[in-house]
């Protein structure tokens, strides 16, 4: 028989359930919170109710550790046992970010049985609040944030019924708020300003220099300040944003890479691992899927600017000695050797955007971030009609259809021309 102990305004059950090879006898316990503002007949019959469910549970081994453990002490044993097991190293931190800072603090108090799906619909729609922000911007989470959180929520749950803690994921009966639809998401040039772009790479503009180290006649190293002067864009920040645009390389395969991954003589460029910042540190990685790991042709011209590119680079290696610290060969760099800063190409491009529109007030360029560089060479690509397998393979994408999901603003337009084309064919029937 259960024995029922009221606290405060919920209920303690516990049931017996035999004795263990000491003689200790065995508990299990279960809390039980009724519905407020009941008539007192009302809830004896509640309580009584659960408390027979739970024997019953009890009695055919039906009970779980999910009503005894909470969301905050299952994510640490998540993140032990799973996570670190089964996440890149950038997705666990990513995870752990969304654990810590929203999930966590709203429902980690929980046992993992009494999370149910009107308890996520809350938690959700407070995240889209006003102050529920940690970076101190105003408003709430964007839709796709919020996504990002689900995901995580859900992946931890899941587990959990696939070790038999829970018996179901109540996340899968929530419906989330709308995500506007991926095409309209990606932000990327037009052929007409990419082509606008290059060539202002190559016109000699106002560039703003930050502070940073050179060295004198002695070999001394000394510190300059940021300065503003009229210049070509430095020759490595123009290959860098022309492979980006020319290959559609992820901005940590671009900085990854070394010179060995250039074949001058085929012009071709091999994508073989990836940056990746993880608590402050960058890490090489191999790529996630075997189509990430790839070989991508570029146009000769491009491997004649690279050329240009390694010769400068090996004279002033010559030239500064061992202030250059970095054994291995980045094409892309610091002034010290070591590989370029992740945030730099993001920052760069912004920089430039910004000095195009001030030059060009009358047809300014959208500004779109580094990964939007990506999205402009797939999307030109499909607009010159290249076949949606060749585009998916010079991206990296495991699947066509995602390179079909993600650009389908290119796809639809190319039909438009198709239709275009028979009308023009055929005639417009009278």
């Amino acid at each position: 028989m259960a024995s029922i102990q009221k606290r405060g305004s919920s209920y303690r059950v516990t049931v017996s359930c035999g004795y263990d090879i000491r003689g200790k006898k065995l508990l299990q316990t279960a809390t039980f919170t009724p519905e407020p503002n009941l008539s007192p007949k009302k809830l004896e019959k509640a309580v009584q109710a659960f408390a027979f469910e739970f024997e019953q549970r009890v009695k055919n081994g039906q009970v779980l550790a999910g009503e005894k453990t909470t969301l905050q002490e299952f994510a640490q044993r998540w993140l032990t046992e799973y996570a670190q097991v089964h996440l890149e190293a950038g997705t666990l931190e990513k995870y752990r970010y969304e654990l810590e800072v929203k999930i966590l603090p709203a429902l980690g108090h929980r046992k993992l049985s009494e999370i149910k799906p009107h308890h996520l619909n809350a938690f959700y729609l407070s995240l889209t609040r006003d102050g529920a922000r940690q970076d101190g911007k105003k408003g709430g989470y964007r839709p796709a944030s919020i996504h990002k959180t689900h995901v995580v929520l859900s992946s931890m749950l899941r587990t959990a019924v696939e070790w038999e803690i829970l018996d179901r994921n109540p996340c899968s009966a929530v419906k989330l708020p709308a995500v506007q639809d991926t095409a309209e998401q990606i932000k990327f040039f037009t052929p007409e300003q990419t082509h606008a772009f290059l060539a202002f790479l190559h016109q000699e503009h106002t560039w703003q220099v930050a502070g940073h180290q050179r060295i004198d006649d002695t070999g001394k190293p000394y510190r300059v300040g940021p300065y503003v002067c009229g210049r070509e864009t430095p020759l490595q920040i123009q290959v860098l944003l022309e492979l980006a645009i020319y290959t559609g390389m992820r901005k940590g395969e671009i900085l990854a890479l070394t010179w060995a991954d250039i074949n001058f003589e085929q012009d071709t460029v091999s994508i073989t691992k990836s940056a990746s910042p993880v608590k402050g540190k960058i890490l090489i990685k191999a790529p996630k899927t075997k189509s990430s790991r790839r070989v991508v042709t570029i146009p000769h011209s491009l491997t004649e600017r690279l050329d240009q590119l390694r010769q400068a680079q090996a004279a002033y290696r010559a030239q500064v000695g061992e202030y250059w610290q970095e054994t291995e060969e980045w094409i892309f760099t610091q002034e010290n050797g070591r590989m370029m800063h992740y945030t730099t190409p993001y920052h760069t491009l912004q920089t430039l955007i910004g000095q195009y529109n001030q030059c060009h007030p009358d047809a300014p360029l959208p500004m779109i971030p580094f990964h939007g560089l990506r999205h402009t060479s797939a999307t030109l690509l499909i607009s010159a009609h290249q076949d949606v397998k060749t585009v998916s393979a010079r991206l990296g994408h495991a699947q066509t259809s995602t390179t079909m999901d993600i650009y389908t603003h290119a796809l639809r337009e190319n039909d438009r021309q198709a239709s275009d084309s028979l009308e023009q064919m055929l005639g417009r029937e009278a």
